[in-house]
């Protein structure tokens, strides 16, 4: 495998072979492949895209560069995770993993930090003092079987490579690819051992999806990867014209957020959190319809 010939395939928008392109990535993550290389290949990914073929062999590649979480495991409800495309003012997870927990699910969050103009879900938490989300996978386990969820940031232990190419595309101006995204989703929540996943794919102007024909393609692809690996996998195409909330900026969103859980907060952001916590619910084989998840998440 040389390099300059994968980066020079894709840029002239050829195919490449399974083998060579899973050499390419396991080259970056061991430092046979320079940074500058990696950056003009996800720049050709940008404008060329990737087939089908070529997105398994990344997700795949992404997903085995560090440890997959097996389902099972004696837990006490269905692991279901949320997660969002991102926006502004998208402080969705700090309400719906408790109240899907209170639900009766198991919720193990892999978050992110901000991406392009989005604010991640660890920067929000960590604005809290003394909140911890560099933990181990052990502590971790934990803490989601003594109180249903919980939430922690990437480490070396589960996708590493995704960890890498995340920090590059920040940089490179290729965080709105979609079969980068793709891959950056799934291969973290593949490795969840999930038995459901809900996708809220953010579309409009304060997302990186800004048409709804994009936001569609990429829910597609998102869900046919969970598809191909036996994982229930639901997307919700929601609108991100205007900021989520009244709250922007990490403590403010935070408090937003626990006023939403003690009851308050505003109208629109709760009612998708009810949405997104009855979609887990029926993902994860709690209830048999929507409206019965609506009525649990309400109660």
């Amino acid at each position: 495998m040389i390099p300059q010939q994968v980066i020079a395939a894709k840029r002239d928008g050829g195919k490449l072979a399974p083998g060579e392109f899973a050499l390419f990535l396991d080259g970056y993550l061991k430092g046979r492949v320079a940074d500058e290389q990696m950056a003009a290949f996800l720049m050709a990914v940008q404008f060329n895209g990737l087939s089908a073929r070529e997105l398994d062999v990344l997700v795949k590649v992404m997903l085995h560069s560090g440890r997959v979480i097996e389902p099972g495991g004696g837990w006490p409800g269905p692991r279901v995770d949320k997660h969002s495309t991102g926006g502004v003012g998208d402080k969705v997870s700090l309400v719906v993993a408790p109240l899907a927990a209170e639900m009766g699910m198991v919720v193990p969050m892999m978050s992110g930090r901000g991406l392009g103009h989005t604010g991640g879900t660890l920067d929000k938490l960590e604005s809290i003092p003394g909140f911890q989300t560099g933990i181990s996978l052990a502590r971790f386990d934990r803490v989601l079987r003594e109180v249903g969820c919980a939430m922690i940031g990437q480490t070396d232990e589960i996708a590493p490579l995704d960890r890498r190419l995340y920090a590059l595309r920040d940089v490179t101006a290729t965080v709105p690819s979609i079969p980068l995204i793709t891959a950056s989703i799934m291969s973290k929540k593949l490795a969840e051992g999930l038995d459901g996943l809900v996708l809220d794919v953010k579309v409009g102007r304060g997302a990186f999806m800004t048409s709804v024909e994009d936001a569609r393609a990429l829910a597609r692809a998102m869900t046919g990867v969970g598809a191909a690996r036996g994982i229930a996998v639901t997307a919700a195409l929601t609108p991100m014209d205007q900021p989520l909330g009244s709250a922007i900026g990490n403590a403010l969103e935070v408090r937003e957020a626990v006023a939403c859980l003690a009851g308050g907060g505003p109208g629109r952001f709760r009612a998708l959190c009810v949405e997104l916590a009855a979609e887990m619910a029926l993902a994860g084989g709690l209830v048999s319809s929507l409206e019965e998840g609506r009525s649990r998440a309400e109660g």
